[in-house]
Order: C-alpha cells, then sequence, then structure tokens
C-alpha cells in the first residue's frame, strides 16, 4: 500500500500558500479527456451506461486505483461512490468493493453494474427487441395519455418521441423485460436526454430552450445502450468468493450505512467527495426522476432523495444545520478556525450584496459533513492503509476555500497523516469570460491520506 516516492515539484507561484505540488512525476497524466467535462465518460465500458454529472472520469480512477499499489484480493472504499465508477475499476484490478451513495437511483445503478448478470435466460439485445416491437404496438395509446405525464416531461420531449419513451417505460413498470428488468430501465435512462428537444445537459434542466435532438428515434437509441451493457456484461470476468462488490443506499457520516463491510478491513480508499459550491446532484437527475416516477414535486425530491445529500450548494443551506455546525466543528482542532473565520469572510460578503447567496450557512455544515464521513472511514480502514481523495478548491465571492488542504487538516484530527496533495489540472476555465465572477485560480487536486498505525 506504497504511495509512489517520485519527487515532487515547487509549488507554482499563481496557486495559494499551501502543500500543494505540481503532477510531475507523481501520477501518470490520463491518457484521455473523456468524461472529465461534466461527468463519467459517454464511451468507457460501464461509464456509458449513463453519464452521471460530476462523475470521476474512469481513466482518472484507473490511475489513482494504481498508485495506491494494493495487492490482489484488497477491499476498496468509497464513501462517495457515485455510479460506481470506482467500484468497476477496482473489480477490473481484481479487488472487493464497498461504497455508499446517498442518491437511492444512483447507488441502484451502480450496483447493477457490479451484480452478476442474469443466467440462463435470453440475451439483453434480443430482449430489448422484443420490447421496442411491444411497444410501437401501444404508442397511439401511450399518447392518448401524455397529459399525465409531468410538466418537465412533456417540455422536454415533442409528442412523438415521449408517446414512445413511455411506452417502453409503462412495459418495463409492468415487467415485459423480466430478469433484465433493471438493466432495460438504465438503458431508457441513458436515452432520456439523447432524444430531448430541449436544453438537458449536465447538471440543469432547461426545458424553455429547445434544440435538436443528438438522436432522432428513442428505439433506436435505447436498442444501441441495451447492447453497449450486453458487451460490457461479457466481458466483466466471472469472480468467486472471497471478492465482493456492493454499493449501499445511504449516508456515509452514519455507522448504519458502513454495516456492510467488518471494521479495520479496507486496505484502501478511492473517492471524489462533491465539490463545495458546486451540484446540486438531486437536482441535476430531476428528468430522469420524474420521467420514471420515483418523485412527482420538488418537495418530495428533497425529502426522499436530497435527505441524506452531503450539503455542498447554497440550495441544500438552511440556518438551523450552519449554527449547529459551527457548534460540532470546534470539536475539530485549530482547523475548526480556519474554517469558521471563512464562514465569517462569506457572511460579511453576504450582507454586502443586495441579494446575497448563503454561502456562509454551505461552509460549516460541509466541512462537518466531510469530517464525519473520514471519522467512519478511520474506523472502517486497515492501520496503515491509504485513501486518495479528487477534490477541487473554490473561492465563492472570491473568498478562497482551499477545501482540499482543509480536508486534510481534519483527516489529521481523525487518525489520518497528510502523505500528499498534488495539483491534477486548472479549473474554473470556462467561466473566465464572465465579468461578475472572481479571479482566483483554482485547481483539482489528490490528496492522499494514511491510516495510523
Amino acid at each position: 500500500m506504497l504511495i509512489s516516492d517520485a519527487p515532487d515539484q515547487a509549488s507554482p507561484a499563481s496557486l495559494p500558500v499551501g502543500t500543494t505540488t505540481e503532477l510531475g512525476g507523481a501520477l501518470p497524466a490520463p491518457g484521455s479527456g473523456r468524461g472529465r467535462k461534466h461527468g463519467t465518460s459517454r464511451t468507457e465500458p460501464f461509464d456509458r451506461w449513463f453519464r452521471y454529472p460530476a462523475g470521476f472520469a474512469s481513466d482518472y480512477v484507473t490511475s489513482l486505483l494504481a498508485h495506491l499499489a494494493l495487492p490482489s484480493g484488497s477491499t476498496v472504499i468509497d464513501p462517495f461512490a457515485g455510479s460506481a465508477v470506482t467500484g468497476t475499476a477496482a473489480r477490473q484490478a481484481g479487488h472487493s468493493f464497498f461504497g455508499i451513495e446517498a442518491h437511492p437511483a444512483i447507488a441502484e445503478l451502480g450496483q447493477l453494474k457490479l451484480q452478476y448478470a442474469p443466467q440462463h435466460s435470453q440475451p439483453l439485445s434480443e430482449m430489448a427487441k422484443k420490447l421496442v416491437t411491444a411497444a410501437e404496438s401501444r404508442v397511439d395509446a401511450s399518447e392518448a395519455r401524455l397529459d399525465d405525464e409531468p410538466d418537465l416531461v412533456k417540455r422536454c420531449f415533442t409528442k412523438p418521441v415521449l408517446a414512445r419513451l413511455t411506452s417502453l417505460r409503462d412495459l418495463i413498470r409492468a415487467g415485459a423485460a423480466e430478469e433484465w428488468h433493471l438493466y432495460a430501465k438504465w438503458a431508457l435512462l441513458g436515452t432520456l436526454r439523447d432524444v430531448a428537444s430541449a436544453r438537458v445537459g449536465w447538471p440543469y434542466q432547461r426545458p424553455a430552450s429547445e434544440r435538436k435532438p443528438t438522436y432522432a428515434d428513442p428505439m433506436t437509441r435505447f436498442l444501441q445502450r441495451a447492447l453497449w451493457m450486453e458487451e460490457d456484461l461479457n466481458q466483466t470476468c466471472e469472480y468467486t468468493e472471497p471478492l465482493t462488490f456492493h454499493v449501499q443506499n445511504g449516508d456515509s457520516r452514519s455507522q448504519n450505512s458502513w454495516a456492510g463491510i467488518a471494521t479495520g478491513s479496507a486496505q484502501g480508499c478511492v473517492s471524489s467527495p462533491p465539490y463545495l459550491n458546486n451540484f446540486d446532484y438531486a437536482d441535476a437527475t430531476r428528468l430522469e426522476l420524474y420521467f420514471w416516477g420515483d418523485v412527482s414535486s420538488w418537495a418530495e425530491m428533497c425529502a426522499s432523495v436530497r435527505n441524506e445529500m452531503l450539503t455542498a450548494t447554497t440550495q441544500q443551506s438552511s440556518v438551523g444545520a450552519a449554527i449547529t455546525a459551527q457548534t460540532k466543528l470546534r470539536d475539530y482542532g485549530t482547523v475548526s478556525k480556519r474554517i469558521l473565520d471563512i464562514v465569517e469572510q462569506l457572511t460579511a460578503e453576504r450582507a454586502a450584496r443586495r441579494r446575497g447567496k448563503e454561502y456562509d450557512r454551505v461552509v460549516p455544515d460541509y466541512f462537518l459533513a466531510i469530517a464525519q464521513v473520514l471519522e467512519q472511514m478511520a474506523w472502517a480502514m486497515q492501520p496503515g492503509a491509504s485513501a486518495i481523495w479528487l477534490v477541487g478548491d473554490s473561492a465563492p465571492y472570491g473568498v478562497y476555500i482551499d477545501t482540499p488542504r482543509l480536508i486534510s487538516e481534519l483527516a489529521q484530527e481523525l487518525g489520518f497523516s497528510s502523505e500528499k496533495d498534488v495539483v491534477l489540472r486548472r479549473r474554473g476555465q470556462r467561466w473566465a469570460s464572465n465579468t461578475t465572477r472572481h479571479d482566483v485560480e483554482l485547481s483539482e487536486r489528490m490528496i492522499v491520506l494514511r491510516r495510523a498505525l
């Protein structure tokens, strides 16, 4: 479990003062830029099932996992598992995997990627063709019922396309896909944004803004996605005990969510927590949630999907949670003062604006949640085991928040040592033309933590 000891280069002068180092020879730069703009890859096996916003890129994960140099058969954990990109990379490397994901639908997808495909049944692609044939015969009936669909869904598709999508959905819901049920569901959900006639790119859905669909025929696109799934499943090696793969839907701050792994059993961790002031992951999947019928309103989405998610955006913040977090943060040593100083700066900046955003409420809740996750990780990890986190810094209202460094300092209060802090790439360049935005240079960094012996 040794981390590469390649020498680090000096910190660039343009970066904030800290332990940050450039990549240099410490970690090979990923060979592909695919999947790094807003989410998982469009083309890599398993990643292409559904492109989750801001998800790990599989080439990054593979490099980070190799950087840990774990013995074959180790257990890798990820407290922010997302769609299980770390899980599929761990499986490919011959390791067991245990992940926790707060978004129930995405946790379902992650587990689906890691479980064995149904045996002794017709191929997935053949089942998909039968579904399409049956759905085509029901399109007229489906079109007659489109008024019952949520307004967001109706505004994102033309009527002929939506009638075909809902015809497929209703068949899958009714059990027509048999043991391939969840695979068919996700092949369909992955098709939605491909055939939408409104701008529904990640992370926001904008039904009032029209666009030409990337693919015209939802049935053909659904069949293509089912075929990709079949190809990926056929390439997966058969693994036997003691290797296990599991994504738990839950809150990684809670001990209950870690019940599926024994204390001190994880030899490594590769993860990427939600970035501070980044995406509202529940809202980002609103189209899929509304279409499938998981939720029917914003309030229901907040209660059933967002409830266990770590607070990372102002949409999730509340006065009560922020006050509680500020009190509890004082238990975490000197780093808490630096966090609370940032809160004071943000409070002043918000007060100086006519309609300021509540960044000062997000920050304490965010870092308290991170500390609580680190506590659970310390419980789960073997003494001497290493964790690699990919995380970026931020600067709301121009107030610089060195998130990677603050996480490393929280970890040191909780039984970890901080081994490395490495710049992987620059961030925020696509907002460079926005004259109202701050001019603080931001980066995405790899931090390496080691569980105390």
